[in-house]
């Protein structure tokens, strides 16, 4: 059954407030048995926080966008994305509040978005500009966009999510996810702005979407805040393309429990700061991962980014004393091609915490793409941790136990300057193969 919003008093003309109405409509179709609350095309509806219900699928038209407020005051406060480290993206320290959402949904079976509009998170509402190459909030966390909390056999198709002032689109603790066809269209200074962030959750889906974001494109988290739900698993990532003022994929920074058995292939990155990350600075460990078939093309951003055009870096480094890190184990890259600012960056702390990494058919140019120095790798957060100055490999492997590199190749560009070194190089490794 569809409800449509204009019907239970909804304007839809970009300035009047139809939080009210477009709730109202959602809550009538929930006891109803569940059905499509429909926002009709042509119009744009401006919203606070909406609660999401069981079987109740949010179907905004083509043509048709749902507007997030640019006041605070009516947000919903869940309590929810609390960061595991008191820094945000760029390095600022941050008191840790609790997040705002717009779109909020817990315990909500079956819910679903979808129809081909535009969501707009109105992110300029937010933040003011700090430096020439970001913008941030006082307010941190600022509004998550979508926030979707304990939800199983949950679906977003076909829409647009743009604009985003904090972590766009982030399921936590839900199973049977399925992200197909969106877009993410954030503008590439809003720092935190990530696109797509799975967290505790199993059997997610993430096929044929384009993400352009500032921030981690697609990141797998385990966070703190969310514990009393299972690891990150059984994830599959596939036919994307993405753009990313930080790692196009990632997984970590937040890292609190385990991720296991992901997929991730058939992907172009393209334009951005990192392509292929994983990132351990807590206790969870990272096993039974696979990335084939992926075209990577790297530059440096800024400084203030994590990153020195790396197309690939796994690391797992203590986050502080009290804090030791996870394992990283049994990672493959097939068929990948890169072509970067920096090599590729494997590195464990001296208890040799990354093991068993497998390359096979993994190609890399390095060349000069951007106006910042080269020559330097970011081990960036942990404790004791920077910007590393020293001549980039094209591998670059240090205190790992078990690797083999199988039908790989260099291809050094303008280095004119010297600061593309060796082809390959280990540091306190055993077990390698070439």
């Amino acid at each position: 059954m569809d409800f449509d919003v204009l019907a239970f008093g909804a304007k839809g003309d970009g300035m009047t407030n139809d939080t009210a109405a477009i709730q109202e409509t959602i809550d009538r179709c929930y006891q109803e048995g569940g059905g499509r609350v429909i926002l009709e095309s042509g119009k744009t509806f401006y919203s606070g926080s909406l609660i999401l219900k069981p079987y109740v699928e949010l179907h905004i038209k083509r043509g048709a966008v749902l507007k997030a407020s640019g006041d605070l005051s009516a947000y919903f406060r869940p309590n929810c994305g609390l960061r595991d480290e008191g820094i945000d993206r760029i390095g600022t320290p941050v008191t840790l509040k609790p997040s705002y959402a717009f779109l909020y949904a817990k315990d909500a079976d079956g819910i679903a978005i979808s129809g081909g509009g535009i969501i707009d998170g109105n992110c300029y509402a937010f933040v003011h500009r700090v430096s020439p190459y970001y913008v941030t909030g006082d307010l941190y966390p600022r509004p998550t966009m979508i926030y979707l909390e304990h939800c199983n056999h949950i679906t977003v198709k076909d829409v647009t999510l743009q604009n985003a002032p904090f972590w766009t689109l982030h399921p936590a603790g839900c199973e049977d996810v399925l992200i197909s066809q969106i877009r993410i269209l954030n503008p590439l200074d809003v720092a935190n702005s990530d696109g797509i962030d799975p967290d505790h959750s199993s059997n997610v889906r993430i096929l044929g979407c384009h993400i352009v974001c500032a921030d981690d494109a697609i990141c797998l988290k385990s966070s703190a805040g969310n514990m009393e739900y299972g690891s990150t698993k059984n994830v599959v990532i596939a036919d994307c393309t993405l753009v990313s003022t930080s790692a196009a994929v990632k997984i970590g920074t937040e890292g609190t429990g385990n991720f296991e058995n992901i997929l991730v292939h058939d992907c172009i990155i393209s334009d951005s700061n990192r392509g292929i990350s994983i990132q351990i600075r807590d206790g969870g460990s990272v096993r039974n991962v696979s990335f084939s078939n992926i075209r990577i093309d790297t530059r440096r951003f800024a400084d203030c980014w994590w990153g020195c055009g790396e197309p690939i870096a796994v690391s797992s480094f203590n986050r502080d004393e009290q804090t030791p890190s996870g394992i990283v184990e049994n990672i493959l890259f097939d068929n990948i091609l890169c072509n970067s600012e920096n090599g590729v960056f494997i590195a464990g702390g001296p208890e040799y915490k990354v093991r068993n990494i497998r390359m096979r058919h993994v190609d890399v140019e390095l060349s000069t793409k951007s106006k910042w120095p080269k020559g330097q790798y970011d081990l960036r957060p942990g404790a004791g941790m920077g910007i590393e100055k020293t001549k980039t490999a094209g591998f670059m492997l240090r205190n790992v136990d078990g690797a083999v590199l199988t039908d790989c190749s260099v291809v050094i560009h303008d280095n004119e300057d010297g600061c593309f070194g060796n082809a390959f190089e280990t540091h306190e490794c055993r077990g390698v193969k070439i």
